[in-house]
């Protein structure tokens, strides 16, 4: 039965503690039940401190996989590249021993990159011990964007990674081509951590755990999968 545990604190250095102190623990506990951990990471800045300081961390990091929620469909040394961000933050230090699976590959198009992709996730252990989640304003989680071109496929197959063409917004910017974990994916996780900051994005959460049309916010189909345990952190 899934679950959903909302964590609401007064400030974002008690969500980046607590975010920690669980990500550590979900590493340990992986290694020492299966052998080896996988995280599954995001982008964006609510979850850098979080990484920075598990970097830190004298870990068993050879038997951790680190690999992308989603990627946009840029080189890795790109200024928007999420690989770049995770590189910067989280496989610094004795995270850099970690076993890291990018999602960009060599192919010219996310769409034609995608098999590649699909067969690097597939050799992952499964269920996933954590997979970290944000949001945007406009309800897509992941690179799963409204009404996007793709969408439906990310919803319903059950690949672990689709390609993206999201409709181009004030969000999704100039880069609307991305690879992206699917619903079925997601799911496929021991817990998720779905992390949002400030009033704005906390009205669109409440939004769509409201229900409505996934089409028009896919977030909602993360909160209603039943099999789905949903931690979600917020901080002003």
């Amino acid at each position: 039965m899934a679950t959903l545990v909302e964590k609401f604190f007064d400030d974002k250095d008690a969500l980046t503690k607590e975010l920690s102190a669980t990500l550590e623990q979900s590493l340990i506990d992986g290694i020492k039940d299966d052998g080896r951990a996988v995280l599954m990471v995001s982008g964006g800045s609510s979850p850098a401190a979080a990484y920075k300081h598990l970097s830190t961390l004298d870990l068993d990091w050879q038997n951790v996989d680190v690999a992308m929620v989603d990627e946009r469909w840029v080189e890795p040394n790109h200024e928007k590249s999420n690989e770049a961000f995770i590189k910067s933050t989280l496989l610094q230090n004795f995270g850099n021993a970690a076993n890291f699976i990018t999602m960009k590959n060599d192919a010219s198009t996310a769409q034609q990159g995608a098999e590649k992709c699909e067969t690097a996730y597939s050799a992952l252990k499964a269920p996933y011990d954590v997979t970290i989640l944000g949001m945007g304003p406009d309800g897509h989680t992941a690179s799963l964007f409204p009404h996007a071109d793709g969408l439906e496929n990310g919803l319903t197959t059950t690949q672990t990674v689709c390609a993206i063409n999201a409709i181009q917004s004030d969000v999704t910017g100039s880069i609307t081509e991305r690879m992206t974990l699917t619903l079925h994916a997601i799911a496929n996780s021991k817990v998720v951590k779905l992390l949002i900051s400030g009033e704005e994005k906390l009205a669109v959460y409440k939004q769509a755990k409201a229900g409505g049309d996934v089409n028009d916010m896919p977030l909602r189909a993360v909160l209603n999968h039943p099999d789905i345990n949903i931690e979600v952190y917020w901080a002003p």
